[in-house]
């Protein structure tokens, strides 16, 4: 597939809809490949390929978490910040049904039900990123400052260590 012939996701239609501007990425997804192999597949920074993470409060609301590729979220800090007693990752197909996306192709634009959005604070400070656009093997690069063209993010100082 050339990058002229992508997918029209949920998601790109999302972006086209607050008029931000994209780049279309394909490359071979690999189960379990995560963010490392896709950084390496387009040839972009590890730490610019952000990982949309969908996760739940104890009362099991849904909400995602935005995180650099090569970190990792720190759920106790998170669970802090928001005022809860604790944030666990979903299930992935409780996941799938909060976001109408397959985990490995979970994009935060576009989701079946509008989900909170929190986003790492130091991605905000990136000038490009890398983000799934809906489709396993399918990511769009963007400016980070348009994230908040397409989502209500609120940034938050979780990430911890790296992967």
């Amino acid at each position: 597939m050339s990058q002229d012939k992508y997918p029209v996701t949920t998601a790109v239609r999302a972006l086209r809809a607050a008029d931000v501007a994209f780049e279309p990425c394909l490359y071979e997804y690999v189960e379990k490949g995560g963010t490392r192999h896709s950084s390496e597949a387009l040839g972009a920074p590890h730490h610019a390929v952000i990982k949309t993470i969908v996760m739940e409060n104890e009362a099991r609301q849904p909400l995602i978490v935005l995180m650099h590729g090569d970190r990792e979220i720190s759920a106790q800090a998170l669970a802090r910040t928001l005022g809860c007693k604790r944030i666990t990752p979903c299930d992935p197909e409780v996941a799938n049904k909060h976001t109408g996306y397959l985990v490995g192709g979970t994009s935060p634009f576009g989701t079946r039900k509008p989900l909170p959005v929190y986003v790492e604070s130091s991605i905000l400070a990136l000038d490009r990123i890398w983000i799934n656009g809906g489709k396993r093997g399918f990511l769009v690069a963007l400016a980070a400052a348009d994230l908040n063209k397409v989502l209500a993010c609120q940034p938050v100082q979780v990430a911890v260590g790296s992967s």
